[in-house]
């Protein structure tokens, strides 16, 4: 039997299935939701009803998206919303006589006794309402996918942020009684009184940093910015690594990373030489002992079993990464999220690349409240503070000021302050102490910490020793 894929299948698909159909809906529970409002008088009913995302387009039927209009119109203005006030105001607009004059209201302040039973009423019509937006998306993807006129990925990475957004809407978000947080806040800070400043949010794996930011905290968006070759990227990775590996007293944490600059194998390759504590340039050369081979190895076992993922993708867009880690979440328990870095995700070409970096910054953002993780994301620095000679800042953020805006914790990654411009602040020829300026902290002191990079192993330890640069 033959099978056609073109413009006859689709209008025999939409002819049997779609064509002709009433959309989801019931007309007894938009009655009751609109009963249960007159009948209450519009205060307590109606609160709940817009709390719940209830809007004239949850009815389905016309005369009750007009009722409703009515009714929340009634409602701004501190009426009582009763049969005499919906008469004269459809009236008024020229509405009443159209949906049935005042005999339609009073029919339907007949369909029930009491409005007790409002929360079901309204979970039954927004339920409704969101079936047909489901059904609304879905033609309209039948539409696209036999237009032919898209992308692939693009027709998938749309279709899909339709649907997760019908899918997000389900949650009426309101306000929690204080109690709740205060609860939380108390625990916190017992926590911290009992353990002695313990960390209230993921660990960096390095001392100082942690001191100051009492960890990375989830929902927060984490920048780390720095001009080329500071080690950004050998910064985010050794704190990939904290997360990932086993410590004393702490269990491993899944990380996402997304490197949109280096491929997983360069990130493999510098997390397990700086695990094993190899020099790379004599790896490249072939000469390591065989203890260093058996470290290798072990490294090689550890990393292996590691909850860690890399996504590698090139041009790909916040959108589209946005889907990536809530699929990903929904299917491993990440815990923290990496992106290497900002410049290179993907923008809209159309708008001006400010704009494009500010969106892309709310996304990021809004990826983390999404998901409720904390995401580093690493970002670029202008050229300003080299040409100035002075020390990195906040406006130093490269093409848009919206990262300073969204970010909760930003930090820049620096040469030393005390050494001179063109000094490094080395010791025994292999370290190079950086300065992290901690310059933005939404909930916790600022200030400057100092880190200790061993160019052999590409790879950042905590600094322990007396300052170097004199």
């Amino acid at each position: 039997m033959a099978v056609n894929f073109g413009k006859k299948t689709r209008k025999s698909v939409d002819s049997e299935q779609l064509i002709g159909r009433a959309r989801p809906h019931s007309e007894d529970f938009e009655q009751a939701v609109l009963a249960c409002c007159i009948m209450e008088g519009g205060q307590d009913s109606v609160t709940l009803c817009i709390q719940s995302k209830i809007t004239a387009n949850s009815f389905y039927l016309p005369a009750h998206k007009v009722l409703w209009e009515a009714i929340v119109a009634i409602y701004d203005e501190g009426l009582p919303v009763n049969e005499i006030f919906l008469a004269e105001r459809l009236k008024s607009v020229g509405k009443l006589e159209p949906i049935g004059g005042i005999d339609f209201i009073n029919r339907i302040c007949d369909r029930i006794d009491t409005p007790a039973h409002i929360a079901h009423y309204v979970k039954r019509v927004r339920d409704l309402e969101l079936v047909r937006r489901v059904v609304a998306a879905s033609m309209t993807n039948i539409e696209r996918a036999y237009s032919e006129a898209e992308n692939l990925d693009d027709f998938i990475e749309k279709a899909e942020n339709e649907i997760f957004s019908i899918s997000s809407d389900r949650v009426s978000d309101g306000a929690v009684p204080i109690k709740k947080s205060i609860d939380s806040a108390v625990n916190t800070i017992q926590l911290m009184l009992n353990n002695r400043g313990e960390l209230t949010g993921l660990s960096s794996g390095f001392t100082d940093l942690d001191r100051i930011t009492f960890g990375f905290r989830q929902s927060e968006m984490v920048v780390l910015a720095a001009r080329p070759s500071m080690g950004k990227t050998s910064l985010a990775t050794n704190i990939a690594e904290n997360a990932v590996l086993p410590r004393k007293g702490r269990t491993p944490i899944g990380v996402l990373f997304f490197s949109l600059e280096m491929s997983s194998e360069q990130l493999a390759m510098r997390m397990l030489c700086g695990r094993a504590g190899i020099n790379m340039t004599k790896l490249h050369d072939g000469f390591i002992s065989h203890s260093a081979n058996d470290s290798l190895y072990a490294a090689a076992k550890e990393i292996q079993s590691s909850p860690l993922w890399i996504d590698e993708s090139t041009n790909i867009a916040i959108l589209e990464m946005r889907a990536k880690a809530r699929r990903m979440c929904s299917k491993e328990k990440i815990g923290l999220i990496i992106i290497d870095y900002l410049q290179l995700i993907y923008g809209d070409n159309r708008v001006p690349r400010e704009q494009q970096i500010s969106e892309i910054s709310r996304g990021i953002k809004a990826m983390a409240k999404e998901l409720r993780i904390p995401v580093i994301v690493l970002s670029q620095l202008n050229r300003d503070s080299e040409k100035e000679k002075r020390v990195p800042k906040l406006s130093d953020l490269r093409e848009s000021g919206a990262i300073e805006q969204d970010a909760d914790l930003v930090l820049i990654l620096a040469k030393q302050a005390a050494c001179d411009d063109d000094g490094e602040g080395q010791t025994n020829g292999d370290v190079i102490i950086r300065d992290l300026i901690v310059a933005k902290h939404r909930n916790g002191p600022i200030g400057v910490v100092q880190l200790a990079f061993v160019r052999s192993l590409t790879k950042f330890e905590n600094y322990v020793d007396e300052k170097i640069c004199e």
